[in-house]
């Protein structure tokens, strides 16, 4: 098979992932009467109203941030405030604004040169999904029974003293799985993919894509959504080694979790809030320390074609874990340094929204809060770390597109490059809570004479036998050095 086409922008991309109803709400979109107030606390039912003019009215300060892709978690009309029980495909929610909403927000982010990404939910529906509520209303005489997988009726679709007696994701009676094999159904959810793209949507995230276990699907899938954009992103939810479907001819990347476990081993290692890693499918923790992390990453990067490996969509955490900052008790200093490493590898970096001021919160629902809109209520450093990464981001080609070494992974400190022709990065962390004084190995052909200069303090380090000497980190430290001659 010839080299995974990945698309070119998406190497470039800094994103953003948006949760609708907690991320920004418009006085523009009427609201019903019965939802919570802004920034209470976060419930698994409860809507706070957020929506899609409220993200058009934030775009301001999505570009002060830097980021130029914004993903949302599902928008789709749903009776859930995560909105993955979709009951309509073919319309965006009301409460987000309707239609007229995405439509304005994809101009005025196209505008901006900005990319909008879409949550797909194409392996299960919701009980109020047309289909699946035509079988609970007419049984065994609906004429869609060959959407879903029935087992028998009446459907135990409500009833609380028994698994349900249709394929449901995980055997959550709200959650009906679609059959897949039937005709109709492919066409359908087919024709909603393509749908969206020629709305102007740049890409999908599939949820759960990998529980779609069929490969012509997926196929066909990309064929139809390249076919209305050559340069539409198709990235899978996969937590493992996904191989399977990065190769050229179904998905360009993986929600990268692998990184995520590899990052929550080494920047938080012992101090890890575990009883909140066990609530997801990132447990157990690896083994901590430099050596172990550059293994794991180094295994990672051999994985998958190196097109795919600079189009995937690296998280720290997400709406599926606690927020990374939560993992570590609290930490920042975790969150700076792994975002570090985050902005300066290979792949694409999301940032979940309000990480970057601060936001804290546990698993499902609290990791769901709403943003926090009081800057006086903001970790300002914090905001100013994550505007840095990003600058640093834009202005080195070689953190986009360069290729990445290990040079040092010893005890607490791990360092790596990036190099893309003359633009060459080096990177060096250090996770201990005590000071270190290293060296550090150099490439042959920049051994002698070579000029780094750090990025933020300027200071200049020339190589001297191969090696650049006696570098300090700090405390819970990283620092960026350049190659200036």
């Amino acid at each position: 098979m010839s080299a995974p086409n990945t698309p070119e922008w998406v190497k470039d991309a800094v994103f953003y992932q948006i949760f609708p109803d907690r991320f920004a709400k418009s006085e523009r979109v009427p609201k019903p009467k019965g939802i919570d107030s802004w920034g209470a606390k976060p419930t698994s039912h409860g809507y706070q109203g957020g929506d899609l003019i409220g993200v058009v009215e934030k775009l301001d300060y999505l570009q002060e941030l830097g980021v130029d892709a914004l993903y949302f978690t599902p928008i789709f009309q749903s009776a859930c405030n995560h909105r993955y029980h979709t009951h309509n495909y073919e319309s965006v929610d009301p409460m987000l604004g309707g239609n007229d909403a995405l439509r304005l927000l994809i101009d005025q982010a196209h505008e901006r040169g900005m990319k909008i990404v879409l949550d797909g939910v194409f392996n299960h529906a919701s009980r109020g999904f047309f289909q699946f509520h035509d079988i609970l209303e007419n049984g065994e005489r609906s004429a869609y029974l060959d959407w879903f997988n029935v087992q028998g009726f009446p459907l135990r679709a409500y009833d609380e003293t028994g698994p349900p007696n249709y394929g449901a994701w995980w055997g959550l009676k709200a959650l009906p799985k679609f059959n897949i094999k039937t005709p109709a159904v492919r066409e359908y959810l087919l024709g909603i993919a393509r749908k969206w793209i020629d709305f102007g949507i740049d890409g999908w995230r599939l949820d759960v894509a990998n529980e779609i276990d069929d490969d012509e699907f997926w196929r066909e899938f990309r064929r139809l959504v390249r076919e209305g954009n050559p340069h539409a992103y198709i990235v899978g939810e996969v937590w493992t080694d996904s191989r399977h479907w990065l190769q050229g001819d179904m998905w360009d990347a993986v929600t990268n979790y692998i990184f995520t476990h590899a990052c929550v081993s080494f920047f938080i290692g012992k101090d890890l809030d575990a009883a909140e890693l066990k609530r997801t499918s990132l447990y157990p923790i690896g083994r901590p320390g430099a050596s172990a992390f550059r293994k794991s990453i180094d295994a990672l990067l051999n994985l998958y074609h190196p097109n795919i490996n600079a189009a995937q969509l690296n998280p720290l955490d997400s709406h599926d874990t606690a927020r990374f900052v939560t993992f570590a008790r609290g930490d920042v200093s975790a969150l700076q340094l792994a975002s570090l490493f985050q902005f300066t590898f290979v792949g694409a970096p999301v940032i979940y929204y309000g990480d970057e001021i601060g936001m804290s919160g546990a698993h499902d629902p609290a990791n769901r809060g709403a943003m926090i809109w009081d800057e006086s209520r903001w970790n300002r450093d914090l905001f100013d770390h994550f505007r840095r990464l990003i600058s640093l981001r834009r202005n080195h080609p070689a953190l986009r597109r360069g290729t990445y070494e290990s040079l040092l992974a010893q005890d607490s400190v791990h360092v790596h490059l990036r190099r893309l022709d003359s633009d060459v990065v080096i990177v060096a962390l250090n996770v201990s809570r005590e000071n270190q004084t290293i060296d550090i190995p150099l490439p042959q052909n920049l051994a002698e004479g070579s000029v780094f200069k750090e990025v933020w303090t300027e200071e200049r380090l020339s190589a001297s036998e191969g090696i650049l000497k006696r570098v300090t980190l700090q405390a819970r430290e990283g620092r960026v050095f350049t190659l200036v001659g």
